[in-house]
C-alpha cells in the first residue's frame, strides 16, 4: 500500500537517540552510530520523531510499503520493553487519530498526519481574512507558521523557503508590543533562550536550517542584558557551520521596555 512513512538521512543524523525515545511504536533504533527504522510495519507515519532530531535527518515521505500493524507493534513493545511502553503507544495513537487537521480548515494546515502536538507543522494562510478578529482594536498576528521553538522546528519545514529567518530571544515578544510588525510579518522565524534553554544541540539545528540557500538573512534578536548575548553568538556558529559566504546575519539589541536600540550586521 501507498501511505506516509519516516525516512531516515543518515549523513544528517548525528546519533544522538532523541528520536528513538519520541518513538512511541518502538519503531526506531540507534544501530553503529545511526538512528534505523527496524521494522516498516512498526512506524505509523506520524512523524513524532520529527520534532526531536535537532539536524532535520528525519522526514515524512509518502511510498509503497507495509501497512502499519498496530499488533504486531503492540506485541514487540510487551516483549522488548514491557505493558508501560504499550500504554504509551495506545495514549499516542489516541492523539494520531485526533490530531488530524482538515485542509480546509480556516486555522492553518497540517503538513504532516498528526504526531506530537507540539511538533506537527502547520501553515496559516495571512493573506486572507480567516484570522481577522470581530473584535473592535484586535490586532491580528502575523505568525505563519507552527512550530517555533527551536528544538521542535524541523530544518525541512517548508515555511523557511524563500524567507527571511528571524531567531527570537523568548522575552522579545513580551518586552515588544511591536514584534509581529517589526519581525514576524512575511518571515519565518524560531524562539529560543540561550540562559534557560538546553542550547547543546541550537548551532547545529539551526545550521541545517541555514544551509537552505534560499534564506537570505537571519535576525536574531537579543535584549540589551548579558546572558542574551549568547543566542547571537550561536547564530554565528551556525552560519560558519553552514560555509555560506551569501547569508547575511543582523543582531538587533532591543531594550528592557522593548524598544529597538542597535542594529548591526555580524
Amino acid at each position: 500500500m501507498k501511505r506516509k512513512i519516516v525516512k531516515i538521512d543518515e549523513e544528517l543524523c548525528n546519533g544522538c537517540g532523541d528520536c528513538v525515545t519520541d518513538c512511541s511504536e518502538g519503531a526506531l533504533q540507534i544501530i553503529n552510530g545511526k538512528a534505523k527504522l527496524i521494522r516498516e510495519d512498526f512506524c505509523d507515519g506520524f512523524g513524532d520523531c520529527m520534532g526531536a532530531c535537532p539536524t532535520g535527518a528525519i522526514i515524512i515521505e509518502e511510498r509503497e510499503t507495509v501497512a502499519f500493524d498496530k499488533d504486531a507493534t503492540k506485541q514487540h513493545l510487551m516483549d522488548s520493553i514491557g505493558p508501560d511502553a504499550v500504554l504509551r503507544m495506545e495514549e499516542a495513537q489516541k492523539r494520531h487519530e485526533h490530531g488530524n487537521i482538515r485542509k480546509d480548515s480556516p486555522h492553518g494546515i497540517l503538513m504532516h498526519g498528526g504526531g506530537c502536538p507540539g511538533s506537527q507543522m502547520r501553515q496559516f494562510d495571512r493573506t486572507s481574512n480567516n484570522h481577522v478578529s470581530s473584535q473592535e482594536g484586535h490586532r491580528p498576528s502575523q505568525l505563519a507558521q507552527w512550530p517555533v521553538q527551536i528544538h521542535l522546528v524541523s530544518p525541512q519545514a517548508p515555511f523557511f523557503n524563500q524567507r527571511e529567518l528571524v531567531v527570537l530571544n523568548t522575552c522579545a515578544g513580551i518586552a515588544s508590543a511591536n514584534i509581529h510588525k517589526d519581525y514576524i510579518k512575511n518571515r519565518s522565524v524560531t524562539v529560543g533562550c540561550p540562559k534557560l534553554d538546553d542550547t547543546s544541540r541550537y548551532a547545529e539545528k539551526l545550521a541545517s536550517i541555514l544551509r537552505n540557500p534560499t534564506i537570505p538573512k537571519v535576525i536574531v534578536t537579543i535584549m540589551e542584558v548579558p546572558c542574551c548575548y549568547g543566542l547571537s553568538m550561536i547564530v554565528q556558529q551556525a552560519r560558519a557551520m553552514t560555509g555560506r559566504k551569501d547569508l547575511v546575519v543582523e543582531e538587533h539589541t532591543l531594550s528592557l521596555s522593548g524598544e529597538r536600540k542597535t542594529v548591526k550586521v555580524l
